[in-house]
């Protein structure tokens, strides 16, 4: 009697094999479409601080910016939530904190960082020129925070920025 015939389990071997493999990558890695978001957001921060590290660099050198995807602070209550002037917020939600130099559980010294939470600026955000605005907002209300001056003084252009 004939033995049934197991059939073969999909392979990418096999799909290859047809023609209908794996493909390729959609954009070369030179053109700006092959970057992420996480990555496109990295570059318009970069864009965003070079104008404020230009005019403040000698003030700046132990200073780091980073980037988190969301914020690893909460409020206790959301509803009467009081952020200190270090943490740049809207309502319950902060945008960036600014964590001062110090020294980590190793006991080696760290240097001040602003962190900014890229998915809540997003969010908040109607389009890609309103991201640029309100993250160069955040970076000089950080910068003033981290020199001790007003916001006005590290841009004079901004008149206004509204702390919730």
């Amino acid at each position: 009697m004939p033995r049934s015939r197991r059939p073969r389990p999909v392979t990418s071997r096999s799909v290859a094999r047809r023609g209908r493999g794996v493909r390729g990558p959609l954009f070369p890695h030179e053109v700006p479409a092959w970057r992420s978001r996480a990555e496109k957001f990295d570059l318009l921060v970069l864009g965003a601080f070079a104008p404020i590290d230009a005019q403040w660099h000698d003030r700046l050198t132990k200073l780091d910016i980073a980037v988190d995807e969301v914020p690893k602070i909460r409020a206790l209550d959301p509803d009467s939530v009081n952020w200190p002037s270090e943490v740049v917020a809207d309502g319950p939600v902060p945008l960036s904190r600014l964590v001062p130099a110090g020294i980590d559980r190793r006991g080696a010294a760290t240097r001040a960082r602003i962190v900014l939470f890229r998915r809540p600026l997003e969010l908040r955000a109607k389009d890609p020129e309103d991201l640029t605005d309100l993250v160069h907002d955040v970076l000089v209300h950080q910068v003033a925070t981290y020199l001790g001056v007003e916001p006005e003084v590290v841009d004079p252009e901004l008149g206004g920025f509204d702390e919730d």
